[in-house]
């Protein structure tokens, strides 16, 4: 006689994750460590999950304006500090000119 299978336990975690990924989830805290009411450190903690269209739906994109993660982004910063350079060089140049 063969085993019933479990597939409840695998579609209820499919489940349950494509709601949070469709949803989104948002999970915060806050850690203080005062001593004599002086404020050492404060580290407040959020973290978002969610699918990357929920994201963008949400105004969320940082990751496109990252340098490490967008070959974009990272061009586009390149081009601003190349134009930086021949402006400045540009500069230079207008002042050592002999008069």
């Amino acid at each position: 006689m063969p085993e019933p299978m479990h597939s409840i336990n695998a579609t209820g975690l499919a489940d349950i994750l494509e709601r949070v990924l469709d949803k989104g989830i948002v999970i915060a805290g806050d850690i203080k460590i005062q001593i004599a009411d002086i404020d050492l450190l404060t580290i407040k903690i959020r973290l978002l999950v969610a699918s990357v269209d929920k994201a963008m739906e949400m105004g969320i994109n940082w990751w496109q304006e990252d340098t490490y993660l967008s070959t974009k982004a990272r061009e586009k910063e390149l081009m601003q500090q190349q134009s930086t350079i021949e402006a400045r060089l540009e500069k230079l140049e207008t002042i050592s000119k002999p008069s």
